[in-house]
């Protein structure tokens, strides 16, 4: 997701090799005028040379371990009846959230990587704006979902069962969509409404919101403003009730036994793993945009780097330190090897 509406030189030596990337901004008050864009050119990392295909490669794998990590996760808890708990109901929408989420970016940067010029129409560059930005704050209320879930079952574990009900946990998750929309659609329909009539490279490897608001030919004091109050709300609004809920834990625990303590720290290690991955690599791409001795390259590449990371190790992070999906996962790939074998066998017995 946007942590905030960065903003980067709009100078840059790589716009000669592009196919209009004029300085020129029309007084046009419309983006529907005759001189208004109808596609952005993506600029991605076409400085790199022939470092591109490096790139790919990794993005590649990554995206690859993404789909088929998180779609074992959602298979498994859908399929295994001891991974019925709403942890691994909350659990299986965020693998859900954090595909989905790559997706609306990697099919389109591996492209990007392979040709000299990546296109994208202005409805497509800001539908996927619209729901990077969306399915990343989404993710965020999912993770509030957790740390909330969590603390019922450490501090209230007596009444855990008729707190978290199935009822509330579809509200919950209703919630978090719904909370994404309220941070997202606003600054989004203002972005819409700019006039875009030239330049039409967008600094980025994706339509990014701040890269993309830079390109308008009108003031977007006010779509900065929002932009940025829709980012504060969306971060520090679950990252203080996250902070809240491991305060409250915390307390809890100090009351308990070592034995209690432990368990209920195991409850919690992977969750609180994947929110500290996330809220350090967010600070990260806001460092990485203050700092002035930073290419735009390497800006790109730690934005990238922060779009991908979360999503490909959860999967990971949850397997290993989660026993029970750590079984599941094994009992199910377990059957998958013994159909195999049986349908090899037949095969066999036929011919």
């Amino acid at each position: 997701m946007e942590v905030l509406p960065f903003h980067v030189s709009l100078d840059s030596p790589t716009d000669s090799h592009l196919p209009w990337s004029s300085s020129h901004r029309s007084s046009s008050n419309s983006t529907r005028g005759s001189d208004a864009v109808t596609f952005f050119i993506i600029q991605g990392l076409t400085s790199l040379g022939e470092k591109q295909i490096i790139l790919f490669v990794i993005l590649l794998l990554g995206y690859i371990i993404i789909l088929g990590g998180n779609s074992m996760i959602i298979f498994v808890t859908l399929t295994d009846p001891k991974l019925s708990s709403p942890m691994y109901f909350f659990l299986s929408n965020l693998s859900f959230v954090d595909m989905s989420y790559t997706t609306t970016t990697i099919p389109k940067m591996l492209s990007s990587l392979l040709s000299d010029v990546t296109t994208i129409s202005v409805p497509g560059c800001f539908i996927q704006m619209f729901f990077f930005i969306h399915l990343g704050v989404t993710a965020r209320g999912i993770l509030t979902i957790m740390a909330f879930d969590r603390y019922v079952a450490i501090c209230n574990p007596l009444h855990y069962t008729s707190i978290i009900t199935c009822r509330v946990q579809l509200i919950l998750i209703a919630g978090a969509w719904s909370f994404s929309t309220f941070c997202t659609l606003l600054a989004m329909i203002m972005a819409l409404r700019q006039p875009y009539c030239g330049p039409n490279v967008v600094r980025h490897a994706w339509c990014d919101s701040a890269s993309v608001r830079q390109l308008a030919c009108a003031d977007t004091s006010a779509d900065n403003f929002v932009s940025l109050a829709s980012a504060l709300v969306g971060l520090l609004s679950t990252g203080v009730l996250i902070l809240t809920s491991y305060v409250l834990i915390g307390l809890s625990m100090a009351r308990m036994g070592v034995p209690q303590r432990l368990k209920a720290f195991r409850t919690c290690a992977a969750h609180l793993t994947v929110v500290t991955i996330s809220y350090t690599s967010a600070s990260f791409v806001y460092i990485s945009y203050r700092v002035g001795n930073f290419s735009p390259e390497v800006r790109i590449i730690v934005a990238v780097t922060y779009a991908v990371l979360t999503p490909f190790l959860d999967p990971i992070i949850y397997s290993l330190r989660n026993k029970e999906l750590r079984d599941s996962i094994s009992r199910t790939l377990s059957r998958f090897r013994s159909a195999a074998v049986s349908a090899t066998k037949d095969i066999n017995t036929v011919t």
